[in-house]
Formats: structure tokens, sequence, C-alpha cells
């Protein structure tokens, strides 16, 4: 488990900054993310190079690093 900083960005101006590990899943992402930036988790989808991240998938196994950004969408 190691601490790092993930970003995302849904295009329409609104960027965050989340704290997690590397052995959180994308569903716990998405749990960080509702709460700061204050909408709800089933409601965010979230993609990489095209790809939808899913929830029980965690971060390292979709090598998702420090300092990496991804992509916000609302469903």
């Amino acid at each position: 488990m190691s601490a790092m900083e993930v970003l995302v960005n849904d295009r329409t101006g609104r960027k965050a900054r989340i704290k997690c590990n590397s052995d959180d899943t994308i569903g716990d992402l998405k749990k960080l993310i509702a709460a700061q930036i204050g909408t709800q988790a089933d409601r965010i989808v979230l993609k990489k190079w095209n790809s939808i991240l899913k929830n029980q998938i965690m971060l390292q196994d979709y090598e998702i690093s420090d300092g990496q950004s991804l992509e916000l969408y609302y469903s």
C-alpha cells in the first residue's frame, strides 16, 4: 500500500486532486471523488485512455500511479 494523489478532470473545468492508496479500488476512488466534488459516487464514470474503469479493480492493477490524470464523466 502506497499513498498517492490522482488528478481527475471532467473537461468542463472541474478538476480535483484525490489522495488515495494504490490498493484502493476504483469504487473506493469514486467515493473519495464524490465526497470532494459533491456528487453521487454511483453517477461517476472514470476513464483512462477511453477505457471505462471497473469498480472492483484496484488502482495498482490498472497501473495508475502517483500524479496520474483520469477522465471524469457523469452517467
